[in-house]
């Protein structure tokens, strides 16, 4: 793979976009930072709860997905996920949560990141996203 310089405006494009989800709007997500190729994105918990009183885990699942498909399109290569699964470690602390994403690896179609959800200091979560990168156009021999 080619080395890419990031593109702040294309990058400041992918936030915007972010951003502007309605399902982000609705939790309440908010990216809170883009530096070297990671994304922290972070989300306020209250009234996500689930029967037994802890945060729901599709609400630390969708905050991990939102922060995997920002960084998966900082690059201005339009891609979607294909595959995405969590493991849960704790319940959260806190009624604040951040999701932290970034690149593992990636191929001409396809790309890998993590995505490590946080309460504070307590990692809650870790999740994995596999983008496929529909803007891909095969080259020509």
């Amino acid at each position: 793979m080619r080395s890419r310089r990031p593109d702040p405006e294309t990058q400041a494009e992918a936030v915007r976009r972010g951003d502007a989800c309605g399902f982000a709007r609705l939790l309440g997500m908010e990216v809170t930072e883009v530096a070297d190729g990671c994304v922290r994105v972070a989300m306020q918990v209250d009234g996500m709860e689930n029967a037994h009183g802890t945060i729901h885990g599709g609400a630390i699942f969708a905050l991990a997905d939102h922060a995997f498909g920002i960084a998966a399109n900082l690059e201005g290569v339009d891609q979607i996920a294909i595959s995405a699964h969590i493991h849960y470690f704790s319940p959260p602390a806190t009624n604040a949560l951040e999701a932290v994403a970034r690149r593992v690896s990636e191929t001409e179609k396809t790309s890998v990141y993590a995505v490590d959800v946080y309460s504070g200091d307590r990692l809650v979560a870790s999740f994995e996203g596999i983008g496929f990168k529909i803007g891909f156009l095969p080259r020509r021999v």
